[in-house]
This record gives C-alpha cells, structure tokens and sequence, in this order.
C-alpha cells in the first residue's frame, strides 16, 4: 500500500484532469452537452472532497488494506462513469 499523502496526491491529479477534461466540453462541445459537463463539475470537487477525506480518517476497526483496497476500487468506479458521461456527449 502507498502512504496516504501519495493516495491522496494521485487522487487529486485524477480530479484535476477530470475537471480540466470537462471545462474543455463545457467551452468547446455541443450546446447539449454544457448543462451536463458543468453539472459533473460539481460531481468532481465533491468526489474529490469526499475520498481525500476518507483517507485522512479510516474506518476504526476495519483491516486498513483492506480499507483502502476497497476505497481505490469505489474511486475507479466513479472516474470511470465519469469518464463514460463524458465521452458520451
């Protein structure tokens, strides 16, 4: 397992270049895929909020590697929608 400040950095770049990705729909794309590029930017800063916080504060009792296995796994799982919503428009 990485240490937490390198999780949380990688967290940060993938949200970083979610957010850069969905300005550059919201500016550039279809006039149809604004409202939805801009409405996933929110969806990115809470995302990101969300998982570094939970790194910084784990779930007592649970087995940590087991923690952050599942955490990495949820966090793929959005991007990966996010980025599925983003190439369908």
């Amino acid at each position: 397992m990485a240490n937490k400040r390198t999780l949380k950095r990688a967290i940060r770049q993938i949200c970083e270049e979610l957010f850069a990705e969905s300005i550059a729909v919201s500016m550039y794309g279809p006039e149809s895929a604004r409202s939805n590029a801009e409405a996933l930017l929110f969806t990115i800063v809470r995302m990101e909020e969300n998982y570094v916080g939970r790194i910084s504060h784990p779930e007592p009792g649970m087995n940590p590697q087991t923690y952050f296995k599942d955490l990495r796994e949820k966090f793929s799982a959005e991007v990966s929608e996010i980025v599925d919503q983003l190439n369908g428009q």
